[in-house]
């Protein structure tokens, strides 16, 4: 019995070793680094006055847990850090839990939006977007359920809110004066 449980568990160490990095590994990693800027938000910013939006769009909002943002500025003095780290998003977005709806390109910038899930319950949408110059976002959107159209609803939504901006003032150092 004891032979059986230490071959169960040098296999679980084994096969953690070997699985291949997630997004949120790569937060998680990142988020106290002096080299990123990471926010989480939650529907909380919005400060929406609850009568002046539809049920539907509420039924939206409620699928919405929470938003992580982990950002990249280039830094001129080691612009190959930047590379590097793109490469790894990139990597990470090319596992096939991830499934692009649509991709956005023009030689120095990009973006693109995937997905987790299913089409009809989505546990998460990536935004990731990139400039050579600048550097690069990755924005988590976590819920529980949602739709594009939910997504879309969530985005009309925003005009009536009322943004708490200072929770935002950590990405104005990715924005040139």
């Amino acid at each position: 019995m004891k032979k059986l449980a230490i071959v169960a568990a040098l296999s679980l160490m084994l096969w953690s070793c070997n699985s291949e990095p997630t997004l949120q590994q790569y937060f998680v990693e990142n988020t106290e680094s002096k080299d990123f800027i990471a926010l989480d938000l939650t529907t909380d910013i919005l400060k929406l006055n609850k009568s002046e939006i539809s049920a539907e769009e509420n039924a939206a909002l409620e699928t919405l847990k929470k938003m992580n943002i982990l950002a990249y500025q280039v830094d001129a003095k080691n612009p190959a850090k930047f590379e590097t780290e793109r490469t790894k998003i990139k990597t990470i977005l090319k596992n096939e839990k991830y499934q692009e709806l649509i991709k956005v390109n023009s030689g120095k910038e990009g973006g693109a939006v995937y997905f987790v899930g299913k089409d009809d319950a989505i546990d998460e949408f990536v935004l990731f977007a990139n400039k050579n110059d600048a550097g690069f976002a990755v924005v988590r959107v976590l819920g529980k359920n949602m739709s594009p159209s939910s997504i879309m609803t969530m985005l009309s939504v925003l005009k009536k809110a009322d943004l708490n901006i200072e929770q935002l003032k950590p990405l104005q150092k990715m924005v040139p004066n």
